[in-house]
């Protein structure tokens, strides 16, 4: 089971960016597909981004496409979300899973463990 740590979010103007990171222990971090997911007070979490073992391949919410990359640095155990063209309604707490992954639709979590999340708040 991989243990997770957000981080990186914060209060950012709309149009801003932010890099969040996943800081995962254990040593099988490669042997996991990946993804993010948000949630705020009024909806449930919902998929955001996922990316494969190697990070050859990549999956993206249409609400993100375009403005969000997912990428991993394995040999670091991290992985990221660079997050671009931020809009109000990008506003959450986001959160990141070990996925099954898939290339047609969103991933959903392997895991029952989430980490804390990181707050992005996006508001002028």
């Amino acid at each position: 089971q991989v243990r997770v740590v957000e981080s990186g979010g914060g209060l950012v103007q709309p149009g801003g960016s932010l890099r969040l990171s996943c800081a995962a222990s254990g040593r099988n971090f490669s042997s996991y597909s990946m993804g993010w997911f948000r949630q705020t007070p009024a909806k449930e979490r919902e998929f955001v981004a996922a990316i494969s073992r190697t990070g050859s391949s990549t999956y993206y919410a249409d609400s993100v496409k375009g403005r969000f990359t997912i990428f991993r640095n394995n040999a670091e155990n991290t992985l990221y979300l660079q997050v671009n063209s931020l809009k109000p309604e990008d506003t959450a707490v986001y959160y990141c899973n070990a996925v099954f992954y898939s290339t047609n639709t969103a991933s959903t979590p392997n895991s029952n463990y989430w980490g804390q999340g990181t707050q992005v708040t996006v508001s002028s």
